[in-house]
C-alpha cells in the first residue's frame, strides 16, 4: 500500500522551524554545475525526493554526484552526454532545466519531456524561442526538446510572460554565448537571484538579477564554485500559514522575510501578528482569520505556490474570500479534495469563491502535487477527526522531513504504510 498521513485535527501549532534550501533554486544550481568542468558544492540543500532525482538526471549526462545529508557536490566531466532520457527525466518538471547549460556546453541537446506536478499545462515555447534567439534551431521530436547551435551568439529577448524556467534556461546558455544578451521581462523571483549568484561566482557576467531586465555578457569559459542554496521561501510560507490557521505561534528561521512580503502581509490583514527578523519571523493568532482576497502572480506577487494555503485559511475564516490563479489553469483541482472536507467553495473559471465555515470534517483526499497536499495536511489540522492525505509522496518532493518539524511543533499527525 502506498504512503499515507494520518493527521487529527485540533492541535495548536507552536515552536520554531529552520527551513533549508530552496527545492525551487536547488535542483536548478544542480543543472548549472553543467556548465564548468571540475567539482562545484552546494550547501544547504534540501533533504527531498526531487534531489536523488536531479542526481539521476546528472550522471545520466555524465556527471559524478553525491550526496551527502545537505551537501551535494556534482563534478563534471570535459565532455558531457546531451541526451536527458525520458526514464530519468519524466518524473519532475524541473529536469528541464538542463536544457541552457546542455546548448551551451555541447552545442546539442536533447531532453525529454519532463513530466511532474498535474497543475496545469507549462508549455516550453519560450525555452525554445529564447535559444533560438541566441543562433541555435530547436524542435519537438519523438517525446524530446532538441536544439543544435554551432555557437551561441547574445540578442535581445523579451518574453511574453516573466517564466521562471524560461529566464533560467536562457541565462544558463547566454552566459557562454559570444557577447552581450539582454533579457527584458525576466522572472524576478528569489531563485533567479540565487542562480544568477552562483553563476557569476563560476565566473559568468550577470547583472539585474532581481529586476525585469538582467544583462549577461557571454565568457568563453567557466570553473566550478561552492554556493549556498537560498532559503525556501514556499516551505517557510507553508510553516506562517500553518501558524495562522490552527491559532498557533511559529517562529520561522533561514528565510528572508522580504521574500515572503506579500504573504506575510496577507496573514496580517487576517488577523495574524507577524514579527519579522533578519533571517526569519514569527507568526501569532489567537482567533479565527478574517476573510481575505488573493490573487496569484508572478514575483513579488502572492506565489502560486501558497495558493492551496491560501484556499485552507480561507475554507475557515470569517467571511467570504475570491481567489483568483492567474499563473496555473489546473490548480484549482485542489478545490475538489478541500469540498471533500466540507469547504464551501465555488470555482468559476479562474477565480474560487469561499464562504469560511468554523470547522472543517475529516476524510479521505489525495494529493494532486506538492503544494496540494501540503494545503490538504493544514486544512486536515483544522478538521474534526482523522483525516487520511494519500500519494504523500508529492509532498515528500518539496518538504524535508515534513511530518517530524509537525510533530515537534505539535501536530497529531503519523506516516502509515
Amino acid at each position: 500500500m502506498k504512503e499515507r498521513f494520518l493527521v487529527s485535527g485540533g492541535a495548536r501549532l507552536q515552536g520554531a522551524v529552520k527551513v533549508s534550501g530552496a527545492k525551487n533554486s536547488v535542483l536548478k544550481l544542480m543543472a548549472a554545475a553543467l556548465l564548468a568542468e571540475g567539482t562545484s558544492t552546494l550547501t544547504n540543500c534540501p533533504e527531498i525526493l526531487d534531489v536523488p532525482l536531479m542526481k539521476d538526471v546528472l550522471e545520466g549526462l555524465g556527471c559524478t554526484v553525491s550526496i551527502d545529508a545537505d551537501v551535494v557536490r556534482i563534478t563534471t566531466p570535459a565532455h558531457l552526454t546531451p541526451d536527458a532520457d525520458f526514464d530519468a527525466v519524466r518524473q519532475f518538471r524541473a529536469s528541464v532545466c538542463v536544457l541552457g547549460p546542455l546548448t551551451a556546453r555541447c552545442g546539442r541537446a536533447v531532453v525529454a519531456l519532463p513530466g511532474g506536478d498535474a497543475i496545469g499545462s507549462r508549455p516550453l515555447d519560450m525555452h525554445q524561442s529564447g535559444l533560438e534567439k541566441l543562433g541555435a534551431t530547436t524542435r519537438i521530436s519523438h517525446g524530446a526538446v532538441v536544439a543544435e547551435v554551432e555557437q551561441l551568439r547574445g540578442a535581445h529577448i523579451s518574453l511574453d510572460f516573466p517564466s521562471v524556467g524560461a529566464t533560467e534556461n536562457i541565462l544558463t546558455a547566454a552566459v557562454l554565448a559570444e557577447g552581450r544578451t539582454v533579457l527584458d521581462n525576466a522572472a524576478r523571483e528569489p531563485e533567479i537571484v540565487d542562480l544568477c549568484e552562483m553563476l557569476n561566482s563560476m565566473g559568468a557576467i550577470v547583472e539585474g538579477a532581481g529586476t525585469s531586465t538582467i544583462t549577461i555578457d557571454g565568457v568563453e569559459k567557466l570553473h566550478p564554485t561552492e554556493h549556498a542554496v537560498v532559503g525556501d521561501r514556499i516551505v517557510a510560507g507553508t510553516w506562517a500559514y500553518a501558524a495562522a490557521m490552527t491559532q498557533g505561534d511559529i517562529t520561522v528561521g533561514g528565510i528572508a522575510p522580504r521574500h515572503l512580503h506579500l504573504a506575510l502581509s496577507k496573514l496580517k490583514v487576517a488577523g495574524a501578528d507577524v514579527e519579522t527578523f533578519e533571517n526569519g519571523f514569527r507568526v501569532r493568532m489567537n482567533r479565527r482569520p478574517d476573510a481575505v482576497d488573493y490573487q496569484t502572480l508572478p514575483f513579488p506577487g502572492f506565489p502560486t505556490d501558497l495558493q492551496p494555503m491560501a484556499i485552507g485559511i480561507s475554507s475557515i475564516a470569517n467571511g467570504m474570500s475570491v481567489i483568483t490563479e492567474n499563473v496555473f489553469e489546473s490548480r484549482f483541482r485542489f478545490v475538489d479534495e478541500m469540498a471533500r472536507l466540507g469547504a464551501n467553495a465555488t470555482v468559476d473559471g479562474h477565480h474560487v469563491v469561499l464562504h469560511g465555515i468554523d470547522q472543517l470534517s475529516s476524510t479521505e483526499v489525495w494529493s494532486s502535487d506538492i503544494r496540494a497536499g501540503a494545503g490538504l495536511v493544514l486544512a486536515a489540522l483544522v478538521a474534526d477527526g482523522v483525516t487520511t492525505v494519500h500519494d504523500v509522496f508529492h509532498i515528500d518532493r518539496g518538504y524535508p522531513k515534513f511530518v517530524e518539524q509537525l510533530q515537534q511543533l505539535g501536530a497529531n499527525i503519523e506516516r502509515a504504510f
